[in-house]
């Protein structure tokens, strides 16, 4: 946050936090328009008043894709539906945290006090020996981070010019001429090496797609991903026609 904020001063633009934002009495037109980085709670709670609109990916895309592309199987779900799960599978909200992202060896293993309406994705238990977060800007990737490896944080720039790299981008550009219509113009995709012990070496997969307003940076450059940022959660009246069904009401 403090890098993207740098920033955005760096281009003239202002920057406060939710909670200056909501000490204030009023914020006048002269401010100029706004955009937002940081939660969805805060963020629902301000796009009316400052006049953004916040671009999300469908709560289902990642079940909808093609095993091809996520090399596991996954399904959209309810809570209700991950109670009576009895065997080990990783469980995550698809868009919020409401409850912590992890394998849980049966549905009673959840945090209780969850309402069971509450949409879930549920997949097979994998391992993933690196995964990175890649920032995409109409269809094509602006800048990315490697952020973990196996499943412990460990971020390092993406080398634009490195195999890896070019993995990626050639596995990202499948994936957008496949997908790329069920996607934002602007948001965020975290892939991963995934190890098959059926299979030697490894093959590519989509983690998950998340917000670019409210994903970290990891190792990625500030001023790509705040271009991204602004495109993600900028004012309601610049959003294009195409985007509009991203915008959650």
């Amino acid at each position: 946050m403090e890098l993207l904020a740098g920033e955005a001063t760096a281009r003239g633009m202002a920057t406060l936090t939710a909670e200056e934002i909501g000490a204030a009495e009023e914020i006048g037109a002269e401010a100029g328009p706004a955009y937002w980085y940081g939660g969805p709670v805060a963020g629902a709670r301000l796009a009316a008043r400052l006049g953004f609109a916040l671009l999300e990916p469908a709560d289902d895309w990642l079940s909808e894709l093609p095993e091809e592309f996520t090399g596991r199987e996954v399904r959209a779900a309810t809570v209700a539906d991950a109670w009576a799960i009895e065997r080990p599978t990783f469980v995550k909200p698809p868009r919020d945290k409401s409850f912590p992202p992890d394998v849980y060896a049966d549905g009673s293993r959840l945090p209780a006090g969850l309402d069971p309406a509450t949409p879930v994705l549920l997949s097979e238990v994998v391992t993933f020996a690196a995964e990175y977060r890649l920032f995409l800007l109409d269809g094509r990737i602006a800048t990315g981070s490697r952020y973990a490896v196996f499943g412990r944080l460990d971020p390092r720039p993406l080398d634009r010019h490195g195999a890896v790299a070019t993995e990626i981008t050639e596995f990202v550009e499948h994936l957008v001429a496949t997908a790329g219509p069920t996607l934002p113009s602007a948001v965020v995709v975290d892939v991963g090496q995934l190890l098959d012990p059926y299979r030697p070496g490894h093959r590519w997969a989509v983690v998950e797609a998340n917000m670019a307003w409210f994903s970290h940076a990891y190792a990625a450059d500030p001023a790509r991903v705040l271009d991204v940022v602004l495109r993600s959660a900028g004012p309601r009246e610049r959003v294009r026609p195409e985007d509009l069904r991203f915008v959650r009401h």
